[in-house]
């Protein structure tokens, strides 16, 4: 994951076009904020679904996403649209990540919402809304035919997206969130489910919780893949190597590697040299 603030376009460009020429990098990800929420609050940050469209073309192999959307950016219908180009794109590499939005106890993140006149409702109308959010996006990617939706929260009429998405049914959902209210649409909805910090301690109980939200909903647990963000140390890959093999063992297959800026010459190789193969190799 390279967070696009504080960053220039080409060294992010950089990183990607050297990951995805190394097989054990699976995947790769943006964020979603449109000012920076670390570091010089006035520094550069770029949009991500257009840099990720970018950065689609600029590669071949790695799926590829924006870990999360918030769903109080962008209207749903937009963004299917949005996210389907970038399938398009792509050739069918997307990941489609989203969830309610920034917290409120963010001050950094807080502010970018008043600066672009977007408004900022409280948690329960974000949850509610993402949720209402998750069912027209995936019928605007699956329905062949216009459809009108009256929500609580989003109105439509006439509802259509074409061209699809490559991916058939749809792109692989991914929900990051670990509020209870969260976690009861990642169980109706995603595909995966990613927990965005924390301990890994406070990870593994999350998932046991939607382990419960599943069964109460009839859904098996097992269909909902774990991934969680874990920061690199750099000059102690030791230090990341134990906490990953924490996060496999507490059940969290799918895992996100957060590389701070600056990033060090051949970035990439260097995960895979001092990360990636000492954990395939039981280092």
């Amino acid at each position: 994951m390279t967070a696009p603030a504080q960053v220039a376009y080409d060294d992010v460009l950089r990183v990607w076009r050297e990951a995805d020429g190394i097989a054990q990098i699976e995947h790769a990800w943006l964020f979603d904020h449109l000012m920076p929420i670390g570091g010089n609050p006035n520094g550069p940050a770029f949009e991500g679904w257009t840099l990720l469209s970018a950065l689609a073309a600029h590669t071949e192999r790695l799926r590829l996403g924006v870990m999360v959307t918030s769903n109080r950016f962008r209207p749903p219908a937009m963004l299917a649209k949005i996210a389907a180009t970038v399938d398009v794109v792509s050739g069918g590499r997307l990941e489609f990540g989203i969830g309610a939005g920034s917290r409120p106890d963010v001050p950094l993140a807080r502010r970018e919402y008043e600066a672009h006149g977007i408004p900022f409702h409280d948690s329960a109308h974000a949850v509610a809304s993402l949720a209402e959010a998750c069912t027209i996006i995936r019928r605007l990617w699956s329905d062949t035919a216009p459809f009108d939706f009256d929500g609580d929260y989003h109105q439509l009429t006439g509802a259509f997206c074409s061209p699809k998405p490559v991916q058939r049914p749809h792109p692989p959902i991914l929900i990051g969130g670990q509020a209870n209210s969260t976690l009861r649409v990642v169980a109706e909805h995603a595909d995966l489910w990613n927990m965005p910090g924390g301990s890994i301690d406070q990870a593994i109980a999350r998932s046991t919780l939607l382990d419960r939200l599943c069964a109460e909903i009839g859904r098996n647990p097992d269909e909902i893949t774990r991934s969680i963000i874990l920061p690199v140390s750099y000059d102690r890959p030791q230090d990341t190597r134990r906490v990953i093999r924490a996060a496999l063992d507490g059940g969290f297959s799918h895992i996100v590697l957060g590389l701070s800026a600056p990033y060090p010459d051949r970035a990439a190789l260097r995960m895979a040299d001092t990360i990636i193969a000492p954990l395939s190799d039981g280092r």
